[in-house]
């Protein structure tokens, strides 16, 4: 087995699917394109949903990409030897090209070929799907890894909470993998231990998904007209196992940006449990506030949504930093060795170097005085509890005050043996009229990745939207930095630095009723970015798509790079209102509009 470093394994992936066909394409923003039915890019297929519905994706039909992702449903079981919020994923896709049995070939000669990883055969364990109501057994990717080789004894029935994947929303493509794992040697932890058994030994390091299905609104799967093949191997998990390491933070990955946690701190990354721990959150939430400000859909801390979880980050990175007895301001010199250690291949982060550090330090600056002053008020509220049990406004008055997120104050608590009176909390945050941020990430329903009329309408009106901005306000700086689309509404972020007036708005509004009203054809060419650039063509997603991008075209209206879907024709679009123009975040106006029909 090779000892290769996380950039070897990454350039090596890619150099092997390439000699097999795949175009190389660039990792999509952490921030999905149009979908609200997640905050982040939580899986390597979600950028790909239009491509696995059927569109035809710029490159052709074999891809492989390092995707971003950004998880942080577990992030207080970061310090662990495995969790992380963000992770790199290298995958490989066929939309509607070669299937099962070729997709389990091409993972058997990357893991086991000396010429590539040189895994030992004997090592490797396999699970695939049991079948159930939805969807038969698949007997078709179980016999393909015998006939590569494998001892049936390592391969595994599991159902579908082992061995399904998607739909990334509510609706949309999905279907049955087949996981690999690696066997760390460790004992069975009991008779029945074998592949998928949380106990640790064996570790997953890739999962091929073979999308058959397409699960629409009422919960039934359909049979996909194009079944397609998308795989995921975590770059940091399969990098530790390589390298013979306990924990993904042990490999050469995190190298740099714990050595110079150490040289702030004083302190070594091993000196304790508590003390490894500390390292570790501080090492994760600064990798991933890194990533998310230098994104190139770039994310600021807020209270709301993105901005809420990167907040998040910073400050429980603040937090535990502190403890690890590390000066004041110094996150950004952390973010620097994260820049250092990924910067060659994410250019955005280098290109975005100033950016983070001078966020990085606002924040900091923000937080740091009110922590320690808040930390103070939780130790005085501490000693007052009977039932041990912070209440509701006592734990508003640490957010109000201090700006303690209500996790941050429930992990202070469960240190010190208290529970918080979360109901309460949200019933003091209602009543002072701010926005709740609890189930943000599961409170959108829908979205442009169920490729809905409604959604698709909308998509196209916020091209629209974007080119009577640029007109209006006579400001060709003016660009997308988020956009969130459900059924019933559109919501446009865009750079500009200062209240759009309503006079504005209305010549905007207008702008998009005429286009509506010329009822235009929507056209779709491809072309390379520097034919698109020369076009006029705009777009933040430029280096998305790789070399040939799609560019939609609203003749005498718009042009712009994007993935799509589109309507065919703008009259299909109703009426345009502006219901509300607000800020988002710094330089950062949001506006949300809707369509109306007669």
């Amino acid at each position: 087995m090779k000892a290769l470093t996380s950039k070897e394994l990454r350039q090596l992936y890619l150099d092997f699917f390439r000699s097999k066909g795949h175009a190389i394409i660039e990792s999509a923003s952490l921030i999905p394109e149009n979908d609200p039915t997640v905050l982040f890019t939580t899986a390597g297929m979600h950028p790909l949903v239009p491509y696995l519905m059927g569109e035809k994706h710029p490159e052709g039909v074999r891809l492989a990409d390092v995707q971003k992702c950004l998880r942080t449903g577990d992030i207080d079981e970061v310090g662990d030897t495995s969790h992380c919020t963000f992770f790199e994923m290298l995958g490989n896709w066929s939309l509607g090209d070669y299937f099962k049995k070729e997709s389990i070939a091409f993972s058997w000669e990357f893991l086991t070929s000396e010429e590539w990883l040189g895994i030992d055969p004997d090592k490797l364990y396999f699970t695939c799907f049991a079948g159930d109501s939805d969807a038969p057994q698949d007997t078709v990717a179980h016999d393909r890894w015998v006939e590569m080789g494998v001892d049936p004894s390592h391969i595994v029935y599991l159902p579908k909470k082992n061995n399904w994947w998607g739909p990334a929303g509510q609706t949309g493509p999905c279907g049955p993998d087949t996981e690999i794992f690696y066997d760390t040697g460790r004992e069975p932890c009991g008779p029945d231990c074998k592949a998928g058994c949380d106990c640790g030994k064996y570790l997953e390091i890739w999962n091929n998904v073979f999308m058959e299905y397409n699960k629409v609104a009422d919960g039934v799967f359909e049979p996909l007209a194009q079944k397609n093949v998308d795989t995921g191997m975590g770059l940091d998990r399969t990098i530790a196992t390589l390298q013979g390491v306990e924990s993904v933070y042990d490999t050469d990955a995190f190298s740099g940006i714990l050595a110079a946690i150490a040289r702030l701190s004083g302190k070594q990354y091993h000196d304790d449990p508590e003390t490894t721990r500390a390292f570790r959150i501080v090492a994760d939430h600064v990798r991933s506030a890194t990533f998310l400000l230098g994104d190139r859909r770039p994310v600021t801390p807020s209270n709301v949504d993105q901005g809420y979880i990167l907040r998040r980050l910073i400050r429980r990175a603040i937090r535990y930093a502190m403890q690890l007895g590390i000066p004041d301001g110094s996150l950004h010199i952390i973010a620097e060795a994260v820049i250092d250690q990924y910067g060659e291949f994410y250019h955005e982060l280098a290109d975005a170097k100033e950016t983070i550090i001078a966020e990085l330090n606002k924040e900091e600056q923000r937080f740091a005085s009110a922590l320690k002053k808040g930390i103070k008020e939780f130790a005085r509220l501490s000693t007052q509890l009977t039932d041990k049990r912070i209440d509701g406004p006592s734990a508003f008055h640490l957010y109000d005050t201090f700006g303690f997120p209500i996790e941050f104050t429930k992990e202070l608590a469960a240190e010190q043996g208290f529970t918080v009176d979360e109901e309460g909390f949200a019933a003091a945050f209602r009543a002072h009229q701010e926005k709740s941020h609890a189930g943000a990430e599961q409170r959108f329903k829908g979205g442009l990745a169920d490729n809905t009329e409604a959604t698709t309408a909308l998509h196209t009106a916020t091209h629209l939207l974007q080119a009577g901005l640029r007109k209006v306000l006579n400001d060709n700086t003016v660009s997308q930095r988020g956009s969130n689309i459900t059924a019933e509404r559109l919501r446009f972020d865009f750079s500009f630095g200062r209240k759009v007036t309503p006079e504005e708005l209305r010549e905007v509004e207008a702008f998009v009723n005429e286009a509506i009203q010329a009822d235009v054809t929507v056209t779709c060419e491809e072309m390379t970015v520097e034919e698109a650039k020369a076009a006029g063509a705009i777009g933040l997603f430029e280096n998305r798509y790789g070399a040939k991008v799609k560019v939609y075209t609203v003749p005498g209206y718009s042009k712009e790079i994007c993935g799509g879907p589109h309507v065919q024709h703008t009259g299909e679009l109703g009426k345009f209102i502006i219901k509300k123009e607000e800020a988002s975040s710094a330089g950062v106006r949001r506006i949300k509009a809707v369509l109306l029909h007669d």
